[in-house]
């Protein structure tokens, strides 16, 4: 919020420089996160006084004025206003003044009459918004004083948090400078001069949503003139950042902006019937707003109408039909209190968001519906010469009485660490308008909120109760007291101490698994990326990637059943949730490859979706629809060279070997098993013979020994799904994992084992079997058969050609013999490798090759 200093001195004295009053409002929590010397951008520009107005003698739409700034001879000045008039004080641009927007004014030739400088309107100089006549002055400007230093102010930029909606006024920031400063707060004064016909005669409000619209306050202000406001006025709202429109809009913003409290003027003429209704939208209702944007109404939105059609979004826009214009003479204004929830899902949906619904959404007081009305009557008898029916109409006239919060002294020295005496907590509460007074017997604590709040039993501690003024809504329980004690004394007064209590034990982080994942892929070269959750449900058409039929892992969940789709989506391309993570990594891959780049490796952990399916006996709607299920799934994507050219070998395209070394680096990573392969037939969208289901074991000795704890699929996506996807690439090799522990997990246990003390011995077996043998089988039955002393088995080359028939191919494995307690024997070696060899040759019909 952009706050004025010469406008909030209205409201309380301030002694601090700017800097200074910055500190202690951050300090008290009301961030100031700027400071900016409004004016600065006049250079140059000074009060003059115009001596002489007489006609361009080359010129009928122009004025030769002299004009005397106090000092030097006069300045004669070429002006095209008809606004001005010998004797008035203006502001003057010297040559080489600057204005704001950087416009540099030097001396220059009109219509063959050398002009001096400029005289400058209101909205050239960003004061007012009158941008056809000269800005004048009073009359008692000094003559020669520079502009800024009458006009100009110095503006803080506050941050104000979500719970301290009553901030978001200049009045509201007074209490916190009052706070911080001790001097008194100044409340704006209403002074209404009532006459004619009574509100209550000329217009009817009807309350048909009072969960929505709790309090609604209508006045009647007839025979106004809508004019300019006047300058000060302007100039104010300008520092603020609100553009002046005219003085019945400028009431409204200048109430919302002094009190925090938006209100709205009517054009009474457009009210059909003289009847305002507050009622929730029909279906396909349409209204233009002030914006001049047609907007279609749905039935949750709140709004005021008519018996005829709808003037207003209630509490974020009016409506163009009502709009106050310059044949406008009677209004009517608006102050209500709207639900805060109902709002802010009222802008979200139709996408509009205004300092009215800003503030309503943070919640209002409500007798602030009442005081702003009266306000904006005030101003507008005052700068439009209007006319202020006596009385109000008002849907809830009865207004609650100030909360009472019971607190024990006691206790807040113990939340906050302190030895602050009950006196002077009392005080600090004063500062900030909260009286308290002792607690009577029977009276209970709020010590966390709730409808009604969680409240225990003093005790024999000391008790006092907080009497919070009406426009503190966010002090409901003890420690909002305590909060408050310590922000109004300092934050920075409150001294630190260790706690007395024994830390808590060392916890190992749930997210090691995922950190371990992601640094051994990073390693590998891959990059990663995070991508939306929210897709096009046409990516999921494509794409058809298969679901689990079971639980692919220990605590985890199945990938796939019903989509979830958003109700409200912001675009048709990110309307459901994802249940793979495919579909995301390949639109990233395909952004790459059409910017150039051409090898691609990235992953990405993420979630899957789906809505859960409803339990035996529930009733379905949208409570039972709203329930999904998500898992967690590490995926990746790879295309181009795998390994570039060099002197000794040819670059080399990625394949499914790539990915699956993937998969046995995780394995190890994690102390996994080594991963086994079986065939993936699922067909569309993998390429035929060239897609894998992974799956890997816990190892002997891990609490989870021989569950799966790795599952997922490996493979090379079609080429007609490439095509389709418009990836630009020879071939794309994906997989997606479900992976024990991704979703919240620790990894096991490292085992430090002796180094052997005997040496290792490699073996070499060429395997021949026919082309249709997975390996996979083949190097399953090498260490089933391989003995105890087998301690490593790795495929190394597959051959096909002469000498094997068309139909076979050559596996080469190097196996690793090792015994712990001497050398193997040549001996031992030999039957180890006749003994894997003859039960190739009885259970798959292999054949060693030599």
């Amino acid at each position: 919020m952009r706050v004025p200093l010469d406008w909030l001195g209205d409201y309380v004295d301030i002694e601090l420089t700017p800097e200074q009053l910055a500190e202690r409002l951050t300090l008290l929590g009301m961030e100031v996160k700027g400071i900016e010397r409004w004016g600065s951008s006049w250079r140059n520009v000074v009060v003059g006084e115009i001596l002489t107005v007489t006609k361009h003698p080359r010129a009928d739409r122009l004025s030769l004025t002299t004009v005397t700034v106090g000092s030097g001879e006069p300045l004669e000045i070429v002006c095209g206003a008809t606004n001005i008039a010998p004797g008035q004080r203006v502001p003057v641009a010297l040559p080489g003044a600057i204005l704001p927007g950087e416009r540099r004014i030097e001396r220059t030739e009109k219509m063959g009459v050398v002009s001096n400088g400029m005289l400058c309107s209101g909205d050239e100089l960003e004061l007012t918004g009158d941008a056809d006549g000269i800005l004048i002055l009073p009359p008692d400007a000094p003559l020669g004083r520079d502009l800024s230093e009458l006009y100009g102010d110095v503006v803080l930029d506050v941050d104000v948090k979500p719970n301290r909606g009553d901030a978001l006024s200049l009045l509201g920031l007074a209490r916190e400078v009052s706070a911080a400063t001790g001097a008194p707060v100044r409340e704006p004064a209403v002074e209404l001069v009532e006459s004619g016909r009574p509100t209550a005669e000329r217009l009817a409000v009807e309350v048909a949503e009072p969960a929505l619209c709790p309090r609604f306050v209508a006045r009647w202000v007839a025979g106004l003139r809508v004019a300019p406001s006047p300058d000060q006025v302007q100039v104010r709202l300008r520092a603020a950042g609100m553009r002046p429109v005219n003085n019945v809009v400028d009431a409204s913003n200048y109430v919302m902006l002094e009190l925090g409290k938006p209100t709205h003027t009517f054009d009474a003429a457009a009210i059909h019937d003289a009847r305002l209704i507050v009622r929730l939208a029909r279906a396909d209702e349409v209204l233009e707003t002030l914006d001049h944007v047609r907007r279609r109404l749905d039935p949750e939105t709140l709004v005021i109408a008519d018996p005829v059609g709808v003037l207003a979004i209630a509490g974020v826009m009016g409506g163009a039909a009502s709009e106050v214009g310059e044949s406008t003479r009677d209004v009517v204004i608006e102050s209500a209190i709207f639900d805060p929830i109902s709002i802010r899902r009222t802008g979200q949906r139709h996408g509009l968001r205004s300092e009215a619904s800003l503030r309503f959404e943070k919640g209002q007081e409500m007798r602030l519906a009442r005081i702003g009305a009266d306000r904006v009557a005030a101003l507008l008898a005052d700068w439009a010469g209007g006319e202020v029916a006596p009385g109000r109409v008002d849907s809830a006239p009865r207004e609650p009485a100030p909360a009472r919060v019971a607190f024990r002294p006691g206790r807040i020295n113990r939340l906050l660490g302190t030895t602050i005496e009950t006196a002077e907590q009392r005080a600090l509460l004063a500062r900030v308008g909260v009286e308290t007074e002792p607690a009577q017997p029977g009276t209970l604590v709020p010590i966390a909120p709730g409808d009604p709040p969680l409240s225990v039993a003093p005790g024999s501690d000391e008790t006092l109760v907080a009497v919070v003024p009406t426009w503190r809504r966010d002090l409901a329980i003890e420690a909002d007291v305590a909060e408050e004690v310590a922000r109004v004394r300092g934050y920075e007064l409150v001294p630190g101490t260790l706690p007395h209590t024994p830390m808590p034990p060392f916890r190992p982080s749930p997210l090691e698994v995922r950190d371990a994942v992601r640094e051994t892929l990073a390693g590998a070269g891959l990059t990663e990326v995070v991508t939306h959750a929210l897709v096009s449900p046409r990516e999921a058409e494509l794409i058809r990637w298969p679901g689990d039929d079971e639980v692919p892992v220990p605590g985890d969940e199945p990938a796939g059943g019903p989509v979830v789709t958003v109700t409200n989506p912001l675009s048709s391309q990110h309307s459901v949730l994802r249940q793979q993570l495919i579909g995301s990594l390949l639109r990233v891959a395909g952004t790459n490859l059409r910017q150039g780049r051409e090898r691609v490796a990235i992953f990405e952990i993420g979630k899957g979706y789906a809505r859960a399916p409803l339990a035996n006996g529930a009733a379905s709607g949208a409570a039972s629809e709203a329930a999904t299920r998500e898992w967690w799934r590490l995926g990746f994507a790879l295309t181009g060279e795998a390994e570039p050219p060099a002197w000794n070998r040819p670059s080399r395209h990625v394949d499914l070997d790539d990915g699956k070394g993937l998969v046995e680096l995780l394995c190890w990573r994690l102390g996994f098993e080594p991963p086994h392969y079986d065939a993936d037939r699922h067909g569309h969208p993998f390429h035929p013979g060239r897609s894998a289901i992974a799956v890997a074991l816990a190892p002997a000795g891990d609490r989870y020994a021989g569950t799966i704890v790795l599952r997922g699929r490996v493979a090379e996506l079609h080429p007609d799904l490439l095509e389709a996807l418009d990836l630009r690439a020879e071939r794309v090799i994906v997989a997606e994992l479900a992976i024990r522990g991704l979703a919240g997990g620790q990894l096991a246990a490292v085992h430090a084992v002796p180094v052997p003390r005997f040496p290792a011995v490699e073996r070499d077996l060429a395997v021949v079997v026919p082309n249709a043998q997975p390996a996979g089988e083949v190097a399953a039955l090498i260490r089933a058969e391989g003995g105890s002393f087998l301690r490593g088995l790795r495929l190394f080359d597959i051959y096909r050609g002469t000498p094997l028939a068309p139909d076979e191919k050559s596996l080469a494995f190097r196996l690793l013999f090792q015994a712990p307690d001497r050398t193997l024997t040549d001996a031992e070696l030999e039957a180890a490798t006749a003994a894997i060899a003859t039960a190739l040759e009885r259970r798959l019909g292999a054949r060693l090759r030599t």
